[in-house]
């Protein structure tokens, strides 16, 4: 394949945010690209085919494999975007909400993957780019649910990695930090939300909505899976924006005391 015409490449939760600037700049580089969202969309971006998937049916992944096969033949790259969020005490939600979290977010991902993994093997070679977050690798307080699933997202992406190498795949994760989408619009509630957290909850409200007005724009993001999706020698993560870059260096080399009271306070939180 030429430098413009890179293969094809299968993008999920592509119909806005971080999703829709990713799936347009691997277009612009060259992939022919399939993107996905939950419900049919009126009209698709420019030169980009959208398929409705929802990421936690079985029976709807298999079909928009085999939608994506029937009208390209092959899927050289697979980003794993769709996702959502739950801001909240963790003590807050119930297993069942538990649960509807990481199927989307975990499981959704499995699922995706596994139904990819045939084809790529079958080619001898594909990429799979992973959408974790800084969450992924630090604490998050109010957070903890949406973290553990990009905790689990780390492992699985890490481990796997080594295993599909022998076939020619890689996978790689991006993190990013706070990027200027819609994503604390969408957050989830919790389903049996405590007074006792009422006071804390809303304070993390305000300070991600803060954070999210200085953060990153979302071509940042897209920027870091062009580079996970295109690197011959792939890196196991990709730090997208100079925020996540700076937490990641903190997070491996200052004590751990240290940065605990360093996320407290620009968290507000108590000591």
């Amino acid at each position: 394949m030429s430098k413009t015409d890179l293969g094809v490449a299968l993008v999920t939760g592509a119909s806005s945010g971080i999703g829709l600037v990713t799936a347009k700049a691997l277009q612009a580089a060259g992939f022919r690209v399939f993107g996905t969202s939950r419900r049919a969309i009126a009209e698709n971006p420019d030169g980009i085919t959208m398929l409705t998937c929802d990421v936690t049916d079985d029976a709807s992944v298999a079909k928009l494999i085999d939608d994506v096969l029937a009208a390209a033949g092959r899927i050289d790259l697979l980003v794993n975007n769709a996702g959502v969020g739950l801001l909240g005490g963790a003590e807050e939600s119930s297993i069942d909400q538990a649960r509807r979290l990481f199927d989307v977010n975990v499981f959704g991902i499995f699922r995706v993957t596994n139904a990819v993994l045939p084809v790529m093997r079958r080619q001898g070679k594909g990429r799979i780019v992973n959408l974790s977050s800084v969450q992924g690798m630090i604490p998050a307080p109010y957070f903890a649910l949406y973290s553990s699933t990009k905790h689990a997202v780390e492992g699985y992406s890490e481990s796997i990695d080594h295993e599909l190498r022998a076939f020619g795949i890689r996978v790689a994760l991006v993190e990013p930090a706070y990027t200027r989408t819609s994503f604390e619009e969408n957050l989830t509630t919790p389903d049996r939300p405590l007074a006792i957290y009422d006071s804390a909850r809303a304070g993390m409200n305000v300070t991600v909505r803060k954070a999210i007005e200085k953060g990153d724009a979302p071509e940042v993001v897209a920027r870091g899976v062009l580079a996970a999706a295109t690197d011959p020698a792939p890196k196991r993560r990709y730090t997208a924006g100079k925020t996540a870059r700076q937490v990641s260096l903190l997070r491996r080399f200052v004590p751990a005391s240290a940065f605990d009271k360093s996320l407290r306070k620009q968290l507000g939180l108590p000591d």
